[in-house]
């Protein structure tokens, strides 16, 4: 079976870039496509960035146990839908589930060799000045995104890996490290090359 990743990291870490210019890059990775009751941002699109569904769309599939994990995040809940995670994984593809630590925790329970990655600011004054940057949410949001943030990274330590994003290109790099690491694992090698050593040994 492929790999599961776990990629999580507070608001305005740069998580999402991050992890759209990896997939960009490696061939056999996806994201997960997940549920969200939020309401869309510019040039988010349903079924591509998430499934964006009502409350109650979101409480009927957590009624019928069709989540791998849930959680809330501020105002608004996010799931990932079980099947959509293992057809992926099961057709050899590596998955990648960017969610929080809550959902980190939760999916633990059902994957318990997922593997974790949590992405940190370089600095507290950094993750301040990107939250603004991003000019959608006034000061008192990002107060609170802010004091959030500080509550998620006690969290650091549930995860396998620390990516520091300062410097993008080298935040990628470590990522990409990360994830081909695990690919050269001699599990994930014997299964793929079964044949050859078959015919070596």
């Amino acid at each position: 079976m492929a790999n599961l990743f776990i990629v999580a990291a507070p608001s305005g870490c740069g998580k999402t870039s991050l992890v759209k210019a990896l997939i960009a890059q490696t061939e056999g990775l996806c994201v997960s496509v997940s549920h969200t009751t939020r309401a869309a941002r510019p040039g988010e699109s349903h079924g591509k960035n998430y499934f964006f569904v009502s409350r109650q769309e979101f409480d009927q599939i957590k009624k019928e146990d069709g989540f791998i994990e849930s959680a809330q995040v501020f105002d608004n809940y996010y799931g990932s839908a079980k099947q959509t995670v293992r057809d992926l994984l099961e057709s050899g593809t590596d998955v990648i589930l960017e969610i929080d630590w809550q959902g980190a925790r939760q999916v633990k329970k059902s994957f318990n060799d997922a593997i974790g990655i949590f992405i940190l600011p370089p600095s507290e004054a950094a993750l301040r000045e990107r939250l603004t940057d991003r000019g959608q949410d006034d000061k008192s949001i990002i107060d609170r995104r802010m004091q959030d943030a500080v509550s998620e990274m006690r969290h650091y330590d549930e995860f396998d890996y620390l990516v520091i994003n300062d410097d993008f290109n080298l935040a990628l790099t470590d990522l990409s490290t990360i994830i081909h690491s695990q690919r050269f694992l001699l599990s994930q090698q014997t299964e793929k090359y079964q044949s050859l050593l078959n015919s070596l040994i």
